[in-house]
């Protein structure tokens, strides 16, 4: 653990709930590499925010080591508070001061930091961490003139001016509105790029989590079920939690057979990644994207299947194609300039590189 900006290992947390003890964190451990946004990502209640929190000393855990920059901030007896810890934090709220100009918010930390910081140096710090988020020539401004997105920036200044070896970042997104929300993804990750400040991001927006993330940590009751690239985690679930929670996802389950086929209420599929051996149930996760439609139906095509078209949406990039197949409804993805309409028959095909087997 020496050296890496952040290791986290056999961490705990409970909380009282009358008779019982409810695990908020159970036996969590991770690692954040060298200038990377590792992202906790999950469901309200999965235990993403406690981990943060105890990361940032808000939350004395039960049990297990955390590490910061080589520093032991947490074991066992030993407990550093929260600001004797390098890091810089971002709340959902921004928590900006309303009687302050833009300066002085972004100022307090240093002000207030011991040991004592000039005021030369605190004037310094503050023109660049104001020019890194685009908040140049506001200095004089009153924060409450500030509009949603360049509040989230100041408070993102704040926490940098102190130079943290860790920044945390807790839903810094979730007040915007949506398309305010989409500008700042991609304004976030390009600034944590440019700082090259390690990062560790809680969210529960799957987009804000494939988009900005270098490492995902998908949580559940507590726990870290699957961690891995964005592309690994959306393409390859480890399963079928993380399959639904992480985008929308045509589920089938089957038994597998010999020559890494899978047999299946629709006939059997050949899929690339099923066990070469006849047996054991399996469920196969196929996201919608990775369904083809075909208005007629294709000769010598493995993994092809008849349906019924049941819905069509327009939603501009693309249409939002719901298939009837057997008892099941599919949920497709397809160019927008499909020409498909409710009632309509058509073939689906399922490539056999594009199918997920989840035990």
């Amino acid at each position: 653990m020496t050296g890496t900006p952040l290791a986290v290992a056999g961490l705990r947390k409970g909380f009282a709930d009358r008779d019982t003890v409810v695990k908020a964190i159970d036996d969590v451990g991770f690692e954040v590499r060298e200038g990377e946004i590792y992202t906790l990502l999950g469901p309200s209640g999965c235990g993403k925010t406690s981990t943060l929190r105890a990361v940032a000393g808000l939350e004395r855990p039960d049990g297990g080591r955390i590490v910061i920059d080589g520093n032991v901030v947490t074991d066992d007896g030993l407990f550093v508070p929260p600001n004797h810890r390098d890091i810089g934090m971002v709340f959902q709220s921004y928590g900006i001061w309303p009687h302050m100009t833009v300066f002085d918010n972004a100022a307090f930390p240093l002000r207030v930091s011991r040991p004592k910081v000039s005021k030369k140096e605190i004037a310094a710090r503050v023109e660049s961490a104001l020019a890194a988020v685009h908040l140049a020539g506001y200095e004089g401004r009153n924060s409450t003139q500030l509009s949603g997105g360049q509040q989230q920036r100041l408070a993102l200044a704040r926490a940098l001016v102190r130079r943290p070896k860790l920044l945390l970042l807790d839903e810094p997104l979730s007040n915007l509105d949506a398309k305010l929300r989409q500008a700042m993804r991609a304004e976030l990750a390009t600034l944590q790029q440019e700082t090259g400040i390690t990062t560790l991001f809680v969210t529960h927006d799957q987009d804000e989590a494939l988009s900005m993330s270098s490492r995902i940590a998908v949580m559940q009751a507590g726990r870290i079920v699957q961690e891995g690239r964005p592309r690994d985690i959306y393409q390859r679930p480890g399963t079928r939690f993380v399959a639904d929670f992480v985008g929308t996802t045509n589920f089938l389950p089957g038994r597998g057979a010999a020559g890494r086929r899978v047999t299946t209420a629709v006939g059997d599929l050949l899929v690339e990644g099923a066990p070469d051996a006849a047996g054991g149930d399996v469920l196969l996760a196929v996201r919608p994207e990775a369904l083809l439609l075909h208005l007629s139906e294709p000769a010598g095509t493995p993994n092809v299947v008849r349906g019924e078209v049941d819905r069509v949406m327009f939603v501009g990039e693309a249409v939002d194609c719901h298939v009837r197949v057997g008892d099941e409804l599919w949920v497709t993805r397809q160019d927008p300039r499909l020409e498909a309409a409710t009632g309509d028959e058509v073939w689906v095909e399922l490539p056999a590189d594009r199918i997920s087997v989840l035990a």
